[in-house]
């Protein structure tokens, strides 16, 4: 099961992320970005990871298709960080 909140504080828009990542809520997350970023209205998106307990190899190509338009992700645990820096050596974007 995956649950995801959208939160708007200031010029963000966050989208919290929490459970398990695979399908098929991979396709829900997608759904969920593609929605939020088409009325982003010059917010940042944000894709919170921290609460995430497994990320498929699916989740990991859409996170990856996210970063490359330019999404920002905040994470915590070993493993979603591996995952990220992953996705950024594959996108050739820098951590933040």
């Amino acid at each position: 099961m995956l649950r995801i909140t959208t939160i708007e504080a200031g010029r963000q828009r966050k989208l919290v992320l929490e459970g398990k990542l695979i399908e098929p809520w991979v396709t829900e997350l997608k759904k969920s970005w593609l929605e939020a970023k088409l009325s982003l209205n010059g917010h940042r998106l944000v894709i919170d990871l921290c609460n995430v307990t497994v990320i498929s190899p699916q989740a990991e190509g859409v996170l990856l298709e996210i970063k490359r338009e330019g999404a920002r992700f905040v994470c915590g645990g070993i493993l979603n960080r591996h995952v990220l820096r992953r996705i950024e050596r594959a996108c050739e974007c820098t951590y933040e």
